[in-house]
């Protein structure tokens, strides 16, 4: 055993030796695998950050939490001309299903006098405060169950109530930057702002809710709401019936709420039965597996694309190896002149190729996680455990697999062949 350790501290030293004597050779060699490492470092850092803040900015809407929209909530991009010419859910089915569903505990529909299944940059509705006003806020209609979901708090003041509801009462709750930029000096509870002429009294406002991947102009932000009561909002449009529907199911009966809740609709809208239905419903869990695959394939993607910059620095590595073996046949043939076995020789070369690429991976990794921190200031994005013991074992195992034809090239030189070369 130290035998074998001396040996392989001898080769070490060989290889630190060599390295040292062709000092750019290697530097360029070293360069070539941190790029491949930094790559995957930085790949599966974003990866991993994107899919971290989807999964909790979905969990803070409650594991038990279904939704239901007129085409598949989640992450559908690209819903075809079908599924948007659909009859839109109503407040009527958001009832049933509240009076019905025996499964569900809470139930709100959400109304919103904006489409933003048009995209995040459509128009909004201008809410003001005397000659303070503010574009970017986001005004929808909700049930007073939302405020009893978990998924929202109040810091300030109160939500509204289900009679406040039912009278259609000019009330809002707004979140926490909005109540900042619209009352800079004052507490907004129990002052007044204005939506498209309308005044409503303030009743309370949001705490601040932590922004996983939202920015500050996009409607899914929380802080910058405007909520109203349902009736209210729909009163003030009446042309507008397109409902979102979320519901909280019974602890441990999510799987009955979906299946209740589908019965439901079906009824509603009139599907024949054996044909497939004319709305979406799902779960939190179900969102967070579909952007699971997606996450999943884009990281496999990424990977791919990486491994070819691996690839390039392990072709990189073995061209040195050769040229290496060629330079040193001298030396091989006075090795095994004075009895070095082909497997000395084999290990002394796979030894220094490892060498020359684990130094590359540990540059590589610890350039990558220097990157994360300085991207993390502006997209949500964390390093893996695992991603810098795979980029060490990789890099250590690409030096191994580089070095392996040189290595055994040189292990069948012939030692007074070897001798003879000038």
């Amino acid at each position: 055993m130290k035998l074998i350790r001396s040996d392989i501290l001898e080769n070490l030293r060989m290889a630190m030796d060599t390295l040292r004597q062709n000092k750019l050779r290697s530097a360029l060699t070293i360069l070539g695998v941190a790029i491949g490492t930094i790559t995957v470092i930085v790949i599966a850092a974003f990866v991993s950050g994107i899919e971290a803040g989807v999964s909790k900015e979905i969990e803070s809407f409650g594991t038990n939490s279904v939704y239901a929209f007129k085409f598949d909530p989640g992450f559908n991009f690209n819903p075809s001309m079908e599924e948007r010419t659909r009859p839109p859910l109503t407040e009527e089915d958001a009832d049933a299903i509240r009076e019905e569903c025996d499964s569900c505990l809470l139930v709100s529909p959400f109304m919103s006098p904006v489409d933003y299944t048009s995209g995040p940059f459509v128009d909004r509705v201008m809410v003001r405060n005397k000659e303070i006003e503010m574009s970017n806020a986001t005004v929808t209609g909700s049930s007073s169950d939302y405020f009893q979901m978990g998924v929202t708090y109040l810091d300030e003041g109160r939500a509204f109530t289900r009679e406040e509801e039912e009278t259609r009462a000019k009330v809002a709750v707004l979140g926490v930057d909005v109540a900042n930029t619209l009352f800079p000096f004052t507490n907004a509870v129990g002052e007044y702002i204005q939506i498209e002429g309308r005044r409503y009294r303030v009743i309370g406002v949001l705490a601040e809710r932590e922004i996983f991947l939202t920015n500050s102009d996009d409607p899914n932000n929380e802080n910058k709401s405007v909520y109203l009561p349902f009736k209210t909002i729909k009163q003030q449009y009446p042309a507008n019936e397109d409902c979102f529907i979320m519901t909280v199911a019974k602890p441990g009966k999510v799987n009955e709420a979906v299946e209740e809740i589908r019965d439901i609709l079906r009824q509603r809208r009139n599907v024949p039965f054996g044909k497939p239905d004319n709305f979406g419903v799902t779960t939190s869990d179900q969102i967070l597996e579909q952007f699971g695959a997606i996450t999943g394939g884009i990281f496999m993607l990424m990977v791919a694309i990486s491994s070819v910059g691996l690839l390039i620095g392990g072709i990189g590595v073995m061209n040195i190896m050769l040229v290496s073996v060629t330079e040193r046949t001298k030396e091989i043939g006075i090795r095994k002149a004075i009895g070095a076995r082909r497997l000395d020789v084999i290990s002394q070369f796979l030894i220094e190729s490892a060498t020359l690429t684990s130094l590359g991976g540990t540059a590589g990794i610890l350039i990558g996680i220097g990157l994360t921190l300085l991207i993390s200031s502006f997209l949500p994005t964390f390093v893996p455990l695992w991603a810098p013991v795979v980029g060490f074992v990789v890099s250590v195992g690409l030096g191994v697999v580089s070095g392996l034809w040189p290595a055994w090239k040189a292990s069948k030189l012939d030692p007074i062949e070897a001798l003879r070369f000038e």
